[in-house]
């Protein structure tokens, strides 16, 4: 009785242990630098490190290969009939007036220091700041809507809408015109992938755009 019942308990105790590290992922099938220290003093306070990953994941890093995951990365792309420089630039360009109609001109007070098609051809941070200048004017014009094609999206979407199926949708000619980045993501084997930035514990679906490659990978993978 008490050897089965001890038995019973190693038996529980292994399975225990197996669930456990059945959830770690053998990270020696990659390579090592995705996981490389950096420096934390010489880093910005946004980033979240190569280090700073768990067994099992890799953080999405610009200080390397990964960093062409990135809505930053300068990978062109045409989408519905025009070309963009980066996903980042296709992402602000939408907080930009579509046309000479659009509602955002409207108030003469409001200065918008680049065009829709300026910002369309821009990457990483240079996308970025003519993305948060867009939004100082959002705040002041009291929109939560960007525009694609003459209709209006809600920019901060709670749930998997249409701003997000956009951004999949570009996410994927991404992937489809730059044959680079289909083969790093395939390497990326079944690692949970992480952002290098601080993201929001709410932040929208179309934000987690890790998750949004996990999902496109999830659908490479399958047979």
């Amino acid at each position: 009785m008490r050897k089965t019942f001890a038995l019973g308990l190693i038996l529980a105790n292994l399975f225990s242990f197996a669930c456990q590290t059945s959830a770690f992922k053998n990270t020696s099938l990659y390579p090592e630098h995705w996981w490389s220290p950096v420096s934390r003093e010489d880093a910005p306070d946004w980033e979240i490190l190569p280090q700073d990953a768990a067994r099992g994941e890799v953080i999405l890093s610009k200080r390397n290969e990964l960093g062409i995951l990135s809505n930053f990365a300068a990978t062109p792309f045409e989408f519905h009939g025009k070309t963009y420089a980066s996903v980042e630039g296709f992402w602000q360009m939408m907080k930009y007036p579509e046309g000479p109609d659009d509602l955002r001109r409207k108030n003469p007070k409001i200065l918008w220091p680049y065009t829709r098609e300026q910002v369309a051809q821009m990457t990483a941070f240079e996308a970025k700041k003519a993305g948060s200048l867009a939004n100082a004017n959002m705040k002041i014009l009291k929109i939560n809507w960007v525009t694609f094609e003459g209709k209006k999206l809600i920019y901060r979407e709670p749930k998997k809408g249409e701003f997000y199926q956009l951004i999949y949708e570009a996410e994927w000619s991404k992937l489809k015109q730059n044959p680079q980045v289909r083969e790093i993501l395939l390497k990326t084997g079944d690692l949970k992938l992480r952002p290098d930035h601080k993201v929001e514990a709410e932040a929208a679906p179309a934000w987690r755009y890790y998750e949004i490659w996990m999902e496109i990978r999830a659908q490479l993978q399958s047979p």
